[in-house]
């Protein structure tokens, strides 16, 4: 399974290693890549997670979940 989530305030390397981080850290995630021109992140899941736990994750690292698909 794989989700997609828009993030807004991502302008660096070190941005886009805290939400990669952050995404890996969630049981369930088994990769997690960020795009920092598309501002989006790419998860793999090992099985279901629910998107306000993957938003979660993202926001307690300091960054704005626009949108989940």
């Amino acid at each position: 399974m794989k989700k997609v989530l828009k993030v807004e305030g991502m302008s660096c390397g070190h941005c886009k290693a805290a939400v990669e981080k952050a995404l890996k850290s969630i049981d369930g995630v088994e990769n997690a890549v960020v795009d920092l021109a598309n501002k989006s992140a790419d998860v793999t899941l090992t099985k279901e997670v629910s998107s306000d736990v993957l938003s979660k994750a993202v926001t307690d690292a300091g960054y704005d979940v626009k949108e989940v698909k």
